[in-house]
C-alpha cells in the first residue's frame, strides 16, 4: 500500500509519470526505506503504468469493480422495508398514547 500510496501522491503532486527516485524520495521523506520485495513492487508497478495515466489505470479498474455483484448492506434495508410494510398493512394493532415526559410539561 504504501508503494502504491506514494506514487499516487506524486501523480496528485503534478508528476504524471514518477520514477522510483520519485517514490522513494516521498517515502524516505517520512522515513520509509523500501526492502527488496517491495522495491520490486515499484519496480513492477512503475513498468505497468507505462504508457498510462493514473486516470486510466483507476478508470479501468472501477470499470472491473462495478461489474462484479453487490452485497452486505443489500438485506438490512429489505427487512427494514418488510417491517415498514407489515406496519402499514396490518391496520389492527391498537396504538398506545403517546406519554408525556416530565421534560415536556414546561
Amino acid at each position: 500500500m504504501k508503494v502504491i500510496s506514494a506514487y499516487l501522491l506524486a501523480v496528485v503532486g503534478g508528476n504524471a509519470s514518477p520514477s522510483a527516485d520519485d517514490v522513494n524520495a516521498i517515502l524516505s521523506s517520512v522515513g520509509i526505506t523500501l526492502d527488496g520485495e517491495a522495491s520490486s513492487q515499484l519496480d513492477s508497478l512503475i513498468s505497468e503504468f507505462e504508457g498510462k495515466s493514473a486516470q486510466q489505470v483507476i478508470a479501468a479498474g472501477m470499470e472491473k469493480i462495478g461489474k462484479c455483484p453487490g452485497g452486505g448492506a443489500g438485506g438490512s434495508s429489505g427487512a427494514a422495508a418488510a417491517n415498514t410494510s407489515a406496519a402499514d398493512a396490518g391496520g389492527d394493532a391498537p396504538k398506545e398514547e403517546a406519554k408525556k415526559s416530565s421534560s415536556e410539561d414546561f
